[in-house]
């Protein structure tokens, strides 16, 4: 697929009312309607078009596209349509964490994915900042990691842990505290403590985020 034929789709796609999206996520979360499911997936596919708009002449454009759709399936599939998030800000950042990580990849950077979100549906990224955006850039994409790599390995072993897995393994609490002996309150008191220990950490590089 070049990027001309992903302009077309786009055009094709049928936006959804609020009433014709609400009744297809009861229907693929309540009842497991595969159809609803594959409906809402094609309804939010441009998502993935305008966060792969950046890499249009990218000779891996096809392969930037399946990415960021794997996303927006994954997203899919763990969104909680009742906690009243909308769906386009909780796929987004998997769908471009997706994204950024195939491409570091491909560029043999290695780098954690700071747009996974986690089951509050909120992304680590998120947690650090309320304002900036996340990376798009590959190169900004490897400063980062380099900066957070670095930021975790001064945490506490309890807290560096509880981070890493929750954020960049995606385990839920429940399996972390089971992980540590300790209970479901702890591993959130060590969550706080390790994001406002790796905020102060970078203080400083954020303001250039």
């Amino acid at each position: 697929m070049d990027w001309g034929e992903c302009l077309r789709e786009v055009q094709n796609v049928k936006l959804l009312s609020r009433d014709e999206e609400k009744n297809l996520w009861h229907k693929f979360k309540d009842e497991d309607d595969l159809t609803a499911r594959q409906k809402l997936i094609e309804a939010y596919q441009p998502l993935v078009f305008r966060e792969a708009s950046s890499y249009a002449t990218h000779a891996l454009i096809a392969d930037i596209i399946q990415e960021g759709t794997v996303g927006l399936i994954e997203a899919a599939e763990k969104y909680d349509c009742t906690k009243g998030v909308a769906f386009s800000l909780y796929a987004v950042h998997r769908i471009r964490g997706r994204i950024v990580n195939f491409l570091a990849k491909e560029s043999g950077a290695p780098c954690p994915c700071m747009d996974e979100v986690n089951e509050t549906g909120l992304s680590f990224a998120e947690c650090l900042t309320d304002t900036a955006p996340p990376p798009a850039e590959i190169a900004e994409n490897r400063q980062i990691a380099e900066k957070l790599h670095a930021a975790l390995n001064r945490l506490p072993v309890k807290e560096r842990t509880v981070l890493q897995d929750i954020y960049f393994t995606d385990c839920d609490v429940k399996t972390v505290a089971d992980e540590l002996d300790v209970t479901a309150t702890h591993i959130y008191r060590l969550q706080k403590k390790g994001i406002r220990r790796v905020r102060g950490m970078l203080a400083k590089f954020m303001q250039y985020w």
